[in-house]
This record gives structure tokens, sequence and C-alpha cells, in this order.
């Protein structure tokens, strides 16, 4: 039985962006730092809950920010005997514990804004407006860091959704105060914090439904078996494929295996065209590792796992 083996690293793709990316990490990070800290000291000051609540949800993204860069840095490792694929599988594990991570917060936070609500407190109005100003500067200067390649990665695009819903929460946090200054309804802080909490809750429950699938070695959602068997079947001399497998090796790169049976016995340069065209076809669906076993029709596998 004929046996091809394609390994496509695409590693000058990966490397022409994974400096760009390296650089969006750690701005956003130092940005988000450098925030954090003016917020809690802020925050503490003015008495705000709403303002406590964004920073630690942005503590929780500077965490997550630092988690996402060491696993894509190691996603770059080698290979070795061990561990064959790499590290590259890092970036799925870090993508579930950002998510859960980052749920656990915010649940203290949520216990505190319900009993502000039923005993509102008195803010710092101008600084807290302030501050959560500079705050919709500072995320949206971060959000704009991962626009380019949130389709990519699983990690960027969560880096990019909490760095734009931080920028529309801090929004809300100027809004609220600026309200509360005029009216004195202190109610609405916690209030504003209890929004912001289901905003969170909802954007990384995506995140964390999407990374739990992956870490299964789910199809990615992105990627239709059914498209590809279909195109694999309209290949001339494919008359049949078993052994259909397709798993994430990292939030970014997806490997596959194939038995494909073909008409007649061809010889090595059929063999070899229609493999190309399999890797060709296979690349449209953003899968680029592919292992290929040949079958012919007067001699199929005979077992379906061989």
């Amino acid at each position: 039985m004929p046996h091809n083996h394609q390994h496509n690293h695409h590693e000058h793709h990966r490397a022409s962006y994974s400096t760009d990316i390296n650089k969006a990490f750690t701005i956003g990070i130092v940005l988000n730092v450098t925030f954090v800290a003016c917020e809690i000291i802020a925050g503490f000051y003015s008495n705000s809950l709403s303002l406590l609540t964004d920073a630690f949800h942005n503590l929780g993204d500077v965490a997550g920010l630092t988690l996402a860069l060491i696993a894509f840095r190691l996603s770059f490792k080698k290979a070795t005997d061990k561990f064959t694929y790499g590290y590259k599988k890092s970036t799925i594990f870090v993508s579930v514990i950002n998510a859960i991570i980052l749920l656990i917060a915010i649940g203290a936070v949520g216990y505190e804004a319900i009993l502000r609500l039923q005993h509102p407190e008195p803010i710092f109005e101008k600084t807290v407006m302030i501050v959560a100003g500079i705050g919709i500067f500072i995320n949206a200067a971060s959000a704009f860091l991962f626009f380019r390649d949130k389709n990519k990665d699983l990690n960027i695009k969560s880096a990019y959704i909490h760095m734009a819903g931080d920028a529309l929460m801090s929004a809300g946090v100027v809004i609220a105060a600026a309200i509360i200054y005029y009216t004195k309804l202190y109610w609405l802080d916690p209030l504003v914090s209890l929004v912001i909490i289901i905003v969170i809750i909802r954007s990384s429950y995506i995140v964390l439904k999407e990374s739990i699938r992956l870490s299964l070695d789910a199809v990615p959602s992105n990627i239709s078996i059914a498209e590809i068997r279909e195109h694999i079947l309209e290949i001339n001399g494919i008359i049949d494929i078993h052994d259909l497998h397709v798993w994430p090796m990292s939030t970014t790169e997806t490997a596959l295996t194939v038995h494909v049976v073909l008409t007649g016995n061809p010889d090595i340069k059929e063999t070899t065209s229609i493999k190309n065209k399999i890797t060709d076809l296979l690349k449209h669906h953003d899968i680029f590792h592919t292992t290929i076993d040949f079958e012919h029709k007067d001699n199929p596998c005979e077992q379906k796992d061989c």
C-alpha cells in the first residue's frame, strides 16, 4: 500500500507575523499593567465599584495576554522525541485557562455589586470620569494592535474582544459617572458594574466554549468535514475516501489524515499529481499538516482503521 506523507510547515507564513504578534502582546501588556495600577488606586480613592470592576477585569486581561504571549512563543519551539508536535497545543490550553480565570475573578465583584445596589455609596464622580476616559483610549489602542490578526488565532481573537469590550465598558463608566455627578443616583455605579459583568460573561463563554471544543480535538468551527469530503471526491482518479480525521494542533494550525481509494493502479507520477491536488485543496481550508494514505480499488484496505 503506497503511503504518502505531506507535512507543510508554512513556517515562512508563521514567521511573517510572529514578530508583530509578539510586539502587539508586549505593548498591550505594558499599557494595561500601567492602566490597571492607576485604575485600582483611583477606584479605592473614589470609592467607585464600577471602576474597580473594570480594573480587575483589566487585570484578568493582563494575565490572559501574558499567558497567551507565553503560549504563542512556546508554539514556535521545535518538536522533540517526547513532544512530537512541539508545544503548539499550549495555545489551546491557555485559551481555556484565560476564560476560566476571568469568570472566577468577576464572581466576587458581582457579589459586591449586588450588595452595593442595596446600599449605594457616594463616589468621586470627576475622578472616575477622568480615569475611565483614559481607559477608553488605552483599551481602544490595545484592541487596534490585534485587529488585523483577530481571525487567525483564538487567543488573538480573545485579546481583541476583551480590549474592544474594555473600551466600551470604560465609556459606560464615564457616562454613568457623568449622570451620577448631576443626579446623585449612586446606585448607577454598581448597576454599571453588573452590566459590565454580564458583557464579560457573554464574551468569555463564547471563547471558553470554542477552547474546550479544540481541547477535545473537535474539528475547528471554520472547517466543514462534509465540504472537504465532497471536494476530495471531485478529483479525477479518486473513487472513495475513509478514516478522514481533522483536529487542531494549536489555535492556528490544523492537521488532517485520510485514506484515499484510487481507481485502477496509477503510477507514481499520477499518484503524486493526485496528492498535490489534495494538498492544494486542503490549503484553501487552512489545513497545512496532512497525512494521506493511498489504496487501490483492486486491493482496498480491508480494515477501516488501518
